[in-house]
């Protein structure tokens, strides 16, 4: 959307990706916004992408999601206790089906309002998960989606709100979104 208005307003649009510019990561803590209930280590986990790709200052300052506990209900609650409230930046991704976060067409995390973070009734993909929810989305100061190839209808309806995916019923204030067609 912006991208479409500066380019309308002035024929070009300038982007600077989070990963490149100089962050002060010993000021910055990470959360996450979802993550699959799994061991520690396991490949399936996002956080094990993340400690392999975020620089080494800033995975010192990863805040993981507690999902290998046995009371996932408890450590989602303790989650959100350290969550801070609004997060500064959330960065969300789109699925074919138009799923964010882990929030996935028909179950019952996508009508939690009350808690910002909540797990999963049922498994998605082999997994149950945990995740932010619409509140704590809603509140941040700017949400950035990075769509991929391949997911032109959910695209479409993301950009048009509409509540039929899981991603269409985010209701963020800022919001950017890059897409690679």
């Amino acid at each position: 959307m912006a991208a479409r208005a500066a380019i309308a307003d002035r024929g070009s649009f300038s982007f600077e990706l989070l990963g490149v510019q100089e962050i002060d990561w010993a000021a910055t803590d990470v959360f996450q916004v979802d993550e699959r209930v799994a061991e520690e280590g396991d490949p399936d986990r996002n956080l094990t992408h993340l400690r392999r790709h975020l620089p080494a200052t800033a995975v010192e300052r990863l805040r993981p999601m507690p999902v290998a506990d046995d009371d996932l209900e408890t450590a989602a609650a303790r989650y959100e206790a350290a969550l801070p409230d609004p997060l500064d930046l959330v960065h969300l991704g789109l699925g074919p089906d138009g799923h964010t976060a882990s929030l996935v067409p028909g179950d019952p995390v996508l009508d939690v309002t009350d808690r910002r973070v909540a797990v999963t009734a049922g498994e998605y993909q082999g997994r149950r998960r945990m995740t932010l929810t619409y509140p704590a989305l809603a509140a941040a100061r700017q949400v950035f989606w990075l769509v991929d190839s391949g997911k032109h209808d959910a695209l479409d309806k993301l950009l048009a709100h509409d509540p039929s995916i899981p991603a269409g019923r985010v209701d963020a204030r800022g919001a950017l979104v890059l897409s690679v067609r």
